[in-house]
């Protein structure tokens, strides 16, 4: 290998850690502070590099809050809930409802920050579409399983039990995972009646 070679190797390297360096304190930022208070010098500060480099690595906002949200839910994936084996519509309601609760409860910084700023910040709607039809799916996969009683009601219920909103709601009431999935596949059970 040619030292040139060698140097565009090392400058390549190099250049993939600063993104990724780039990339995690915005993560980290906006966990903390949100993304409408994250700014590209804090970025820059966070990250040790200069505001022009964080440019360089991500010409618009749009770009670096793409690269942000990929990072964050690669490192903390939804769970795959389709996977979930059980038995009935309200059991299988109460395994879903455990299972999404549970990475709430694992990534509710994030989540109540994103969401506090999702009005006030276009880019940041445009990144929570994904997970909106990520519950989407689930409301219909659940849906399925209550056939034929699916009901207007039976709609909204789901639909307000998987949010996240409801989750902090109930954990703010001081009620552990299992209760909550419990109390609300219940409300489900009902709604479906």
């Amino acid at each position: 290998m040619s030292k040139r070679q060698y140097q565009l190797k090392q400058r390549a390297v190099q250049q993939r850690q600063t993104r990724e360096r780039i990339v995690e304190a915005t993560v980290a930022l906006h966990q903390e502070l949100g993304p409408k208070a994250t700014t590209i010098s804090a970025v820059a500060e966070r990250a040790g590099v200069q505001r022009l480099t964080v440019y360089r690595h991500f010409p618009t906002e749009r770009d670096l809050f793409a690269a942000c949200s990929s990072s964050f839910i690669a490192r903390y994936p939804p769970p795959e809930l389709s996977a979930l084996k059980a038995r009935g519509a309200s059991e299988r309601t109460r395994a879903v409802l455990r299972a999404l609760y549970t990475y709430y409860g694992k990534t509710a910084e994030m989540w109540t920050s994103v969401y506090r700023d999702k009005d006030q910040m276009p880019t940041v709607a445009e990144a929570l579409e994904e997970f909106e039809d990520y519950l989407e799916a689930i409301k219909a996969d659940l849906l399925a399983e209550y056939a034929p009683y699916r009901s207007k009601r039976l709609r909204a219920t789901l639909g307000h039990a998987l949010r996240f909103s409801t989750w902090q709601s109930l954990d703010a009431q001081g009620l552990g995972t299992r209760a909550m999935a419990d109390l609300v596949a219940s409300w489900a059970a009902t709604a479906a009646q």
